[in-house]
């Protein structure tokens, strides 16, 4: 960890200036960079947020990460301040600021073409791009429709309580609710261990006449005058989430079906969808769709959301972003099969770009041994990003995205990616110095 320090440490003024410029107060830039290096140390490290303020108070070396000049057993904040962090630096600066300290590293360490203006540019394609997209899974329970009904079906009763608590004088009995059986008749199905879609199906109904029933005692305290103001902020945002929960169950339970749009699997995470992925490991993941570039061994974060989006969409734009960043079109793109539309075939050869794969049509009987070649060379090339997204879930925290709320969830991945560059850069330049002064020692034995 020291010797990464000292590597980022050195793009400290790029980090600094960048958030200088974005408008923000001027307390801001020291304090975000402070954070961003503790962004870091947890993401390398792969702990929780007070986890990490542990570590520093406990660990001189991370504290001369932060910028301290002296050891203190106090911590520089409060965990919670990590949290305020991700919800005012939005993860474009992040990634913004990846690119930057790529680029910088580039240029001091390595020969790097100059760009080119005019109409020099874009007649001369150099490099290969590589582009994938994958699930970042977010950390919820593996949601059920009836496990989702018996957390609406709480919060109902909850709300029924709180309310009628304001009305206690005027009222001269509580609402029924039938918790106690309601909580039987869940636990008897979700117990079983593979129960029928019969079974299901008779559970999800008991539970929707439930939180029906509840429904519509909290109208009734509505119109005794109750008041949904002695709900604090959480409380009414569940309340809402689970309201939106049985219109959907109750949707596709009359119509037979289990799809609805932005179909809701989390009651505390509402933001989160289940993208059908048809992998071996998990048909279906909960979390954040996220397509990826790679180049010159770097990976950049271009686009993540929680809707399925299909990702052959952002072949064009990660081309053009490609060609702002190092002044020229990619000579090869390298891509699955997803990737591989018409449009993008047809765009690609406009532009003298080389897209890996086989032609479309029926193949030829018989493949020239060159064809066959370039076709492994490919998939050879395209391995690195897949290779990338191993590192980011086996290493770091890609796997499962520990931050509750969406834009927080943003920043933590674009966290992530900012990490694995940091680690290829240190890499990059420890293998530089190690040549550099073998190379002297060379020198000095060889007289």
């Amino acid at each position: 960890m020291g010797e990464s320090a000292r590597v980022f440490r050195g793009f400290a003024p790029i980090f600094l200036a960048f958030l200088r410029v974005q408008n923000r107060p001027k307390s801001l830039p020291r304090l975000g960079f402070r954070i961003i290096q503790q962004a870091l140390i947890k993401e390398k490290l792969g702990i929780s947020d007070r986890e990490t303020i542990e570590q520093i108070k406990e660990n001189p070396y991370l504290q001369y990460f932060i910028g301290k000049e002296y050891y203190s057993n106090e911590a520089p904040f409060e965990a919670s301040t990590m949290v305020h962090f991700r919800q005012r630096i939005s993860a474009s600066v992040v990634k913004e600021i990846n690119k930057r300290m790529v680029e910088k590293s580039r240029e001091e360490w390595e020969e790097v073409p100059e760009k080119k203006s005019g109409e020099e540019r874009g007649k001369e394609n150099r490099g290969k791009l590589l582009m994938d997209a994958t699930i970042g899974p977010a950390d919820i329970r593996y949601p059920t429709d009836v496990g989702l009904l018996n957390e609406a079906r709480k919060v109902t009763e909850k709300v029924i309580d709180i309310l009628y608590e304001s009305l206690k004088g005027k009222l001269n009995k509580k609402p029924r609710t039938y918790r106690q059986k309601a909580r039987k008749k869940y636990l008897a199905i979700a117990k079983k261990r593979k129960p029928s879609r019969k079974e299901r199906k008779k559970a999800q109904k008991k539970q929707l006449q439930y939180i029906k029933r509840n429904l519509k005692h909290i109208e009734g305290l509505i119109e005794e005058e109750a008041r949904l103001e002695r709900l604090n902020s959480k409380e009414y945002r569940k309340f809402l989430i689970a309201n939106e929960i049985y219109r959907q169950q109750k949707w596709m339970w009359e119509n037979n079906t289990e799809k609805i749009e932005d179909r809701i699997v989390s009651l505390t995470q509402p933001h989160i969808r289940p993208i059908k992925r048809g992998k071996a490991g998990a048909d279906t993941e909960f979390g954040a769709k996220i397509s990826a570039s790679c180049y010159y061994g770097d990976v950049f974060l271009e686009r993540e959301g929680e809707d399925n989006y299909n990702e052959s969409g952002e072949l064009k734009a990660q081309v053009e972003a490609y060609k702002e960043y190092t002044g020229y079109y990619p000579e090869s793109v390298h891509v699955d099969k997803i990737y591989r539309t018409r449009e993008n075939r047809k765009w690609c050869k406009e532009k003298g770009i080389r897209i890996s794969g086989t032609p479309l049509g029926r193949p030829p009987k018989n493949m020239s041994r060159e064809a066959k070649k370039q076709a492994q060379l490919d998939e050879r090339v395209r391995n690195e990003i897949e290779v990338k997204f191993g590192l980011g879930k086996r290493r770091f925290s890609l796997n499962r995205v520990m931050t509750k709320l969406a834009e927080t969830s943003e920043t933590a991945i674009a966290v992530t990616f900012l990490v694995m560059n940091l680690s290829v850069l240190y890499r990059r330049q420890a293998s530089c110095l190690f040549l550099a002064q073998f190379y002297r020692y060379l020198q000095v034995y060889l007289g």
